[in-house]
């Protein structure tokens, strides 16, 4: 019997007729001013819906049990005079088979402890000193992102962050903090702005259900939403007053914009951390996908989908990225398993943030892949790998094609890439350098480099430096500075320099950044997690860490790789091999250098190239990233060598 209400549920939603019955746009949530507080929520079925109001975000009775009326388009209504601000409330959702439920508000903007029981929150007394003034730091001439999680960020003693603040958003707010407090070497956002990254790409900080909030020992990635419109809790000083953690986010994103960043939120629509949330508290069924037989569709891997497809989930979805965007001034949006959501929802959402903000001025791009195949209503497309060629330019997709071409295939640890003992073909390394642009180019083609994320590690699978260790040294030494590992490493980074698109990156994959061999580390220890300070600023680690300083400090001056037009792939002129396992290729650049040259030698030996007419200086080799500020400058003609390992950069004069 069960069953089979799913199924009729599932057809119910499906339909045209029920999207012309219910679907509303006008406010939902608990809308507050100081003469009353309007509460609606949206659940169409429900046979009837009470609001309860509590003193406290946790505990304690009831004060009072109010109904709420039914009114159009499916949705229930409670107006309270007077001032309401900071008490919280709930909802008991009776549906239509008699079952009563409580719940929190899907639609809330505030919330308790854990974000069970949501809050009426006066939104003007969470703003920061200066917040009408905040604005993000002027658009540059390359996007460098740096992803990064707030725990992550500040754990580690050696951060120089007061103990209280470290893995809270407070650490993001400060300025000065160095080695153990030396007073010499930076951490914090002092080191990303010596680093040289453009945007800091926050791993979720929307209320997710994983973590205990008063817990501070646990640990998790926060791809596990429980309140997409307010921020997570256990990052917050004091997690059991819902007014503290949305100011504190807003410090943290006024400060680094501040700081000169731009900082964009990695969000999860794709699926919530339990089928029992509160979105299906309030409308079962409605807002996820369900197999033929009634059962939860799991493209996911985390046991439902979102049905984004569905009108009303639309509407959630695009209201949430649009109040991201608009209350705490976030300047771009990473999507989560981005195939799961369909194209109509991604364009729409392309298309919503320029009509508001300008056109491009949120950057926007998603992992164009899902765990599995997701009961979509039929006509619907996901916007995966297949949708990038017809979707808008300004939506971007993470290019595993690039990553496994340079490090070796992401799911076999043993299997290497180019710079660590693999092979690749030319076609491919030409087509990793053009951004994967234009058709002819198999599993990841786009219409434009504006499109195309390139990167070597994420949160996801093993660090770069890992996967160098695991496919080079047998004894798995992850905290041996080896030689061999650091070349590969600086190759990789040179390849990844050299490509069309944006530049992406994991923090600390700078400084040999090491999970020691742990694939995914969602549920580690927060030691294991955390950024190592010490190793950012010892020997060989912190050279490696120079040499990724010089190679963005140079490609902003470099059109040829920062041209994210659909004619950028014309740039390139020519690619070669020089050698058994050495790729070069020639592009116009037109800026301060004419051309360019990209040689990377991933032989055991040197490679030599012959060059075009003109004087070539060196920009950048294996060692050195900062060749191109040398006074007088390093030049060539006729013939450079590539060194064992090694990349080399030039530019014609």
């Amino acid at each position: 019997m069960q069953t089979m209400t799913q199924c009729n549920r599932k057809h119910l939603y499906d339909s045209r007729a029920f999207a012309r019955s219910y679907h509303y746009e006008g406010p939902l949530g608990a809308l507050y001013s100081p003469a009353c507080t309007r509460f609606a929520l949206w659940a169409p079925t429900a046979q009837a819906v009470s609001l309860r109001l509590y003193r406290t975000g946790s505990g304690g009775q009831a004060e009072q049990t109010l109904p709420l009326r039914r009114a159009g388009r499916g949705v229930w209504l409670q107006q309270l005079d007077g001032d309401w601000d900071g008490w919280y409330y709930e909802y008991i959702v009776t549906d239509r088979e008699g079952t009563a439920r409580r719940t929190a508000d899907p639609w809330a903007r505030a919330a308790g402890v854990d974000g069970a029981r949501s809050m009426v929150i006066d939104l003007a007394r969470t703003d920061p000193g200066g917040w009408a003034e905040d604005a993000a730091p002027p658009r540059t001439a390359e996007e460098i992102i740096y992803e990064l999680h707030v725990k992550d960020f500040s754990h580690d003693p050696a951060s120089g962050v007061p103990e209280a603040w470290r893995g809270k958003y407070k650490a993001l707010t400060l300025r000065g903090t160095t080695l153990n407090g030396d007073g010499v070497h930076p951490t914090g956002l002092d080191y990303l702005r010596r680093l040289g990254v453009t945007h800091v790409q926050l791993m979720p900080v929307f209320d997710f259900g994983s973590v205990p909030e008063t817990d501070p020992t646990a640990f998790n990635w926060g791809y596990d939403p429980a309140n997409y419109n307010l921020p997570e809790g256990s990052y917050a000083t004091d997690p059991a007053d819902g007014a503290v953690r949305i100011r504190e986010l807003k410090e943290a994103v006024q400060a680094l914009h501040a700081a000169g960043f731009r900082v964009i939120m990695d969000v999860v629509y794709n699926h919530t951390y339990r089928l029992d949330s509160w979105l299906w508290r309030t409308e079962p069924w409605y807002f996820y996908r369900q197999n033929p037989d009634g059962s939860p569709s799991n493209g996911s891997a985390c046991g439902n989908d979102l049905a984004s497809e569905r009108s009303m989930c639309r509407r959630y979805i695009l209201d949430s990225v649009l109040y991201w965007a608009q209350e705490y001034h976030m300047d771009g949006f990473r999507f989560d398993l981005m195939a799961l959501l369909d194209t109509e929802l991604m364009q729409d959402i392309r298309a919503a943030l320029d009509a508001r903000f300008g056109a491009g001025e949120k950057i926007l791009y998603g992992e164009p892949w899902s765990a599995g195949p997701s009961a979509m209503r039929r006509g619907t497309h996901g916007a995966g790998k297949r949708a990038l060629p017809r979707l808008d330019p300004g939506i971007g997709a993470f290019c595993d094609a690039t990553r496994d071409l340079v490090k070796g295939h992401i799911l076999y640890e043993n299997r290497p890439g180019f710079v660590n003992g693999g092979s690749a073909r030319l076609a491919d390394m030409a087509a990793a350098v053009t951004g994967w642009a234009g058709a002819g180019h198999g599993a990841f083609r786009v219409q434009a480099p504006s499109q195309t994320v390139s990167y070597l590690s994420s949160h996801d699978d093993w660090t770069l430096w890992d996967k160098l260790v695991l496919t080079m040294d047998p004894a798995r030494r992850f905290d041996d500075p080896q030689p061999a590992l650091l070349a590969a490493n600086r190759l990789a980074a040179a390849f990844c320099f050299g490509c069309q698109g944006h530049w992406f990156l994991l923090a600390g994959e700078e400084y040999g950044r090491t999970k020691q061999g742990l694939r995914d580390s969602f549920n580690a220890p927060a030691d294991l997690n955390r950024l190592d300070w010490q190793r950012a600023w010892t020997g060989p680690w912190q050279a490696l860490a120079d040499y990724y300083r010089g190679l963005m400090a140079l490609r902003p001056q470099l059109p040829a790789l920062c041209d994210k037009t659909a004619s950028a792939r014309g740039r390139l002129l020519e690619a070669w091999r020089p050698g058994r396992q050495c790729a070069a290729f020639r592009l116009e650049n037109g800026g301060r250098w004419a051309q360019l040259i990209l040689c990377y030698n991933a032989a055991g030996r040197p490679r030599t190239l012959t060059l075009p007419d003109g004087d070539w200086q060196v920009l950048a080799d294996g060692e050195n990233s900062f060749l191109w500020q040398a006074e007088p400058a390093r030049l060539v003609a006729g013939r450079a060598e590539a060194a064992p390992g090694a990349a080399l950069i030039l530019g014609r004069i």
